[in-house]
């Protein structure tokens, strides 16, 4: 039997008899090569063309991710707090539905003692909120924004997203968290993309009810997944004042092949059909965007980046918004880079 941990994206393609496929893997990859987006967005249409479109395109986004928890009051809980030179980190919890609690760090500046900016911090693949706030890692230079947002001013509020950080839990090495939770989600309904947009939505509640933040400047920066929750939560969301996403915009037919790339947490039914991430981008105008590209991030790569950066900027163009669109290519890999968003953010912000 073939150890699927040796097979590459080269040998994945021999698993087949001369005449007939036995692969999951190469079914999937031959769909994806005939599928596309159902109504993608007219890039270099007008303003009432591209009008339509999103009128079109925010409810069907809202039916490819499925049903909502259902809004139960916040009931956020100090657990502890920690000074941390410039800013205070609280640990907290609220509830975002009837049975499920998030955990975060609100990150607040000693010197903010009027409404100013704010931050939703989304972390990727890891050890959750602890590498965005530097609780792990501290002297690691990458991934933690968190923090850096924070001593850069802002009220930064880091939740850990559902089986990372604190709300993750035991599995057998073999099983792999977020597969896990899209197979006992979908069984009631769900789809754990849609929970973890749902928790950071309610994260935003938090943040505008903040004494402390200006309900009008509150942005969001994620790293890898949280690039995922970012450009997603932006497109539903328009209380995402600004936006930054790091290694993960792409396009499906790019970064979808790739193996092992996506998991159950960053999926639902049709995706590839009902939209792609430009269209996502698209939906975020005239609002501020800036995409974070490593030039050695092997699984979203660079060149499909820059590919459907530029359909993008067609709509800020047209929007008059060509200057609230950024794209940081940066030498480097999967990581976040901050270069020029944490200035961008200072602009738009």
């Amino acid at each position: 039997m073939t150890d699927p941990g040796a097979i590459d994206a080269g040998a994945l393609s021999e698993l087949d008899h001369p005449r007939r496929n036995y692969s999951s893997w190469r079914w999937f990859r031959r769909n994806l090569e005939q599928a596309g987006v159902d109504e993608p967005c007219p890039f270099d249409g007008d303003i009432p063309t591209i009008s339509l479109w999103r009128a079109h395109f925010e409810p069907r986004l809202e039916s490819t991710l499925g049903p909502l928890p259902v809004r139960v009051p916040l009931a956020v809980e100090v657990l502890d707090s920690v000074d941390c030179g410039s800013y205070r980190r609280d640990h907290i919890v609220f509830d975002s539905e009837q049975f499920m609690s998030v955990p975060a760090y609100l990150l607040v500046p000693h010197d903010r003692t009027s409404p100013g900016p704010a931050m939703l911090a989304v972390h990727g693949h890891g050890p959750g909120k602890d590498e965005t706030c530097r609780v792990v890692a501290p002297n690691d230079p990458q991934n933690g924004y968190g923090a850096d947002l924070a001593e850069r001013g802002y009220v930064v509020l880091a939740p850990d997203l559902r089986t990372f950080g604190e709300r993750a839990e035991w599995n057998p090495p073999d099983i792999y968290a977020c597969n896990l939770q899209l197979v006992q989600a979908s069984m009631l309904g769900f789809m754990p993309l849609a929970l973890d947009l749902w928790d950071l939505a309610r994260g935003l509640d938090l943040l505008c009810d903040h004494p402390l933040v200006d309900r009008l400047r509150v942005g969001m920066a994620g790293l890898s997944f949280g690039g995922t929750c970012t450009l997603f939560l932006a497109a539903l969301d328009q209380r995402v004042a600004a936006a930054v996403v790091s290694c993960y915009f792409n396009a499906w037919h790019d970064c979808a092949p790739i193996p092992w790339n996506m998991c159950g947490s960053q999926v639902a039914p049709a995706i590839v059909t009902a939209f792609d991430h430009a269209d996502l981008a698209a939906a975020v105008a005239p609002r501020p965007l800036l995409v974070e590209s490593g030039t050695d991030d092997d699984i979203f790569p660079v060149d499909a980046a820059r590919r459907e950066m530029a359909k993008v900027r067609a709509v800020y163009d047209t929007l008059g918004a060509s200057d609230r669109l950024e794209h940081d290519v940066f030498d480097g890999g999967h990581r976040f880079n901050g270069e020029r968003a944490y200035p961008f953010l200072a602009s738009v912000l």
